[in-house]
């Protein structure tokens, strides 16, 4: 069976717990779309990870972590995170690579630095990770597959190419220092010994995988609203975040996937520009920022402060909608118990009327929200493991959402670790 898990909003909703959690019953773990700028916090007896390229089955030793054809593969952060997760104890992990996956390039991370910093003010809060030149550079096909490190001339002949239009723009756009060939080729050398034992047909052999019966977990990075053709554009990401996309990014049947596990956050939360709907600031937000995550509501990818929001009922559903949940998976809660009140969005106004449904990018900016106030429950919920044991008014709460947004939700998040995990019933 293959299951994909996902997110419903901005990302950072607690996806890499999720599936280590679900890795534990599972054969496979794959990464389908985007790059380096994931971050997927997971703490387990291991310690506390934040993973940026490997699949979050690495903490399971009978799991096959396979990066799809559909991801940013960035192989110095790659190699530099399977190394540091070995070196801190986790059993080496069993790893594959697609032989289709295509490689961010240095100049990709250069151009996104580049931009951003040619854009100030009116830049698009780029992790600088280099997946916007990466994607552009894929659909322009000047990109580079992994099987073509194995092949030296022609290799070298299409670097050559590439680098003449690059450079222009580095020396005429930019400003900046060109690139040489030498530098680059003798780079990619590097990569190919780096990963030469992991390349594979990650493709054949989900797809034999799959129907041997193998349960397969789809791993997708951020969530629904910053998917480039269903997020709040222009301020999305350049993947498809949705789990329709992880049978592209993997190259399985559409057909093959048959749970898709949305997560969503008990609160909102955000990193870079754009609509937030639901946003709060100054002490209300800091606070909410102190008691957020593990640790606080911080990126794990840039470090960057998150910005802060209430539950926004709109913007959920709408995520779950995309998403085709059959899963709901409520996340953070435990983050909550300090509130006396707790207020969720449930509609939008804008110009004048209100609105559940969720709007196209110029009219989100013009939105208000529309709040509900519901009562805390002012005491630590951390270690309960049976939904009926937890507060009333905790309860209340989760189930105000579950009505709001339409959708079941199977499954609470009450605290960091793996354990932490109330099933629904």
């Amino acid at each position: 069976m293959v299951k994909a898990i996902v997110g419903a909003n901005w990302g950072d909703e607690g996806k890499g717990k999720i599936t280590d959690m679900l890795a534990g019953n599972a054969d496979f773990v794959v990464r389908f779309q985007g790059g380096a700028n994931a971050g997927h916090t997971i703490k387990n007896k291991y310690g506390k990870f934040a993973l940026h390229t490997l699949p979050s089955g690495v903490f399971n030793e009978g799991v096959t972590n396979c990066i799809g054809n559909g991801v940013a593969l960035d192989i110095d952060k790659l190699l530099k995170e399977y190394n540091e997760v070995v070196s801190r104890g986790v059993p080496a992990p069993k790893l594959m690579l697609s032989e289709r996956c295509q490689m961010v390039m240095p100049y990709h991370v250069l151009f996104d630095m580049y931009e951003e910093e040619r854009l100030g003010k009116a830049s698009f809060g780029s992790t600088k990770s280099g997946i916007a030149p990466f994607y552009s550079d894929k659909y322009a096909k000047i990109g580079f597959q992994v099987c073509e490190l194995f092949d030296e001339e022609r290799l070298r002949e299409k670097l050559v190419r590439v680098l003449e239009v690059k450079n222009i723009l580095i020396e005429n756009l930019y400003h900046k220092e060109p690139l040489k060939v030498d530098d680059i080729f003798n780079q990619m050398m590097e990569w190919r010994k780096g990963i030469a034992p992991f390349v594979g047909d990650v493709r054949k052999f989900l797809y034999e995988a799959d129907k041997a019966g193998k349960t397969v977990l789809l791993e997708g990075q951020l969530g629904t609203l910053k998917d480039t053709d269903h997020g709040i554009y222009p301020m999305v990401t350049s993947s498809n975040t949705i789990a329709g996309y992880g049978a592209v990014g993997a190259g399985l049947p559409p057909y093959a996937i048959k749970e898709i596990y949305t997560v969503i956050k008990a609160y909102s939360s955000a990193v870079g520009a754009g609509a937030f709907v639901s946003e709060i600031f100054g002490e209300e937000a800091a606070q909410l920022r102190d008691h957020g995550g593990d640790g606080g509501e911080y990126g794990a990818t840039t470090g960057r402060p998150r910005r802060m929001g209430w539950f926004d009922c709109v913007a959920t559903r709408y995520g779950c909608e995309v998403q085709g949940t059959t899963h709901a998976v409520l996340t953070v809660i435990d983050a909550l118990s300090y509130l006396d009140e707790i207020k969720v969005c449930v509609g939008y106004e804008i110009n004048g009327k209100v609105t559940k449904d969720f709007p196209v990018t110029a009219l989100l900016e013009k939105a208000k929200p529309v709040f509900t106030a519901l009562p805390g429950w002012k005491c630590d919920i951390t270690g309960i493991t049976e939904y009926d044991k937890l507060p009333e008014n905790c309860r209340k709460y989760i189930e105000f959402i579950e009505n709001e947004i339409g959708f079941k939700i199977a499954m609470v998040s009450n605290g960091p670790a793996r354990e932490n995990i109330i099933v629904k019933g």
